[in-house]
């Protein structure tokens, strides 16, 4: 007999009035989704933004915290598309942000090309292969490897949605930093912004990368900001990570969010 599917309506974070509905078998929103909607610069004249494959719809819902502009998301698993569709809905932000349930690397065909400001993207961090080691559901499978859809396609993409200057942005793992860097130049894309994400800070490596760039950018210019320490020493959520969350300093003991390896 299948498993019945179970939803649950939790609290975005510690941001007050803003839910979001999840499958706990299928899809929850994770730490690196909530690191990249803080991190992406959104201007105060931005108007059109496109999140690529966007879950359950986290992500355009946080950045609504941020900016009036008008927000697509872009979602290839229908389960996922309407948990998304729904988490707006219930949201009541039906006006500011469209999910459509599609495939990113043809979505410029249904909603333009270089017109959009700002391209973000929580991407499948693993590469996939015949060898590679999968045990878990198709879900999974489609969130964490480029089964449906690569680096490669992503910034392909956003090469194509973005007008020139407008800006991408990424989290990825530490380990493809060298990825991301081909590839963005391959597509005309200039590095700004970049933060290393730690565990601790007794870390020997960083766990992710947040990637900033600007499409036909002038070359030079690149700022590397602090490091991002997600835990403390008592295996707490640092302030840092606290004020991303929007909870308080004393608010230490929270659930934790699914971590960086997805």
């Amino acid at each position: 007999m299948a498993k019945p599917k179970v939803e649950v309506i939790n609290d975005l974070l510690g941001y007050e009035g803003l839910k979001i509905i999840q499958r706990p078998d299928i899809f929850n929103f994770s730490l690196d989704s909530t690191l990249l909607a803080n991190f992406v610069t959104i201007n105060k004249g931005d108007k059109l933004i496109v999140d690529l494959g966007c879950g359950n719809g986290y992500i355009p819902i946080f950045l609504t915290l941020r900016t009036k502009a008008k927000i697509i998301g872009v979602e290839i698993q229908e389960e996922i598309y309407d948990l998304a569709k729904r988490s707006v809905s219930y949201n009541g932000l039906d006006e500011q942000i469209t999910i459509y349930h599609d495939d990113l690397k043809t979505i410029h065909k249904k909603i333009g090309s270089s017109i959009y400001d700002v391209v973000t993207c929580n991407p499948p961090f693993f590469k996939y292969n015949d060898s590679s080691n999968i045990n878990e559901s198709i879900y999974q499978t489609i969130a964490r490897h480029e089964v449906m859809a690569t680096l490669d396609d992503i910034v392909k993409t956003s090469n194509i949605l973005l007008k020139d200057k407008g800006t991408l942005a990424l989290v990825h793992r530490a380990e493809r930093l060298i990825d991301v860097i081909d590839v963005l130049k391959k597509y005309n894309f200039a590095l700004k912004r970049l933060q290393f994400v730690y565990s601790k800070k007794k870390a020997q490596s960083a766990l992710a990368i947040l990637i900033e760039a600007k499409k036909k950018g002038s070359n030079g210019g690149l700022k590397i900001l602090p490091p991002l320490y997600v835990y403390n020493e008592k295996n707490e959520y640092t302030k840092e990570i606290l004020a991303i969350f929007n909870y308080k300093k004393e608010n230490t003991n929270v659930k934790k969010t699914k971590d960086l390896s997805k």
